[in-house]
């Protein structure tokens, strides 16, 4: 019942800059936990960084200091700002949430985004 979509991945040279941009959309109540994961190839999946409903934030340590996280509840998204971009940071980047869908029922939700390429050029 709810969509992620991801935009602002693309190619960029390392030390460049990117922004990305995931908008929830459906029939959501609240969404509790916001992330962006991604994936390189031959790799697993990996958490990136994470923001929970009191803003409370979380990082893998090989972004802490380049990437910062950050939610609008307004509009349910969440906002991915890249800088100081590695060729290592190249992956398919995922939008993640967890969602109530009714106010009735506590039970939550994951979600996935469908993913968006990010691409670092030495």
């Amino acid at each position: 019942q709810v969509q992620l979509v991801e935009s602002g991945g693309g190619l960029v040279q390392a030390g460049g800059s990117l922004r990305l941009s995931c908008a929830a959309s459906g029939s959501i109540f609240s969404i509790n936990v916001m992330a962006w994961y991604r994936q390189a190839p031959g790799k697993e999946r990996e958490l990136v960084a994470r923001i929970a409903s009191d803003a409370s934030t979380n990082y893998a340590d090989s972004v802490k200091g380049r990437f910062a996280i950050s939610r609008d509840n307004a509009k349910n998204a969440v906002y991915l700002q890249m800088t100081s971009l590695k060729p290592e940071d190249t992956a398919v980047y995922y939008c993640y949430c967890i969602a109530r869908l009714d106010s009735r029922v506590i039970n939550s939700y994951q979600y996935w985004g469908q993913g968006t390429q990010v691409t670092v050029s030495s």
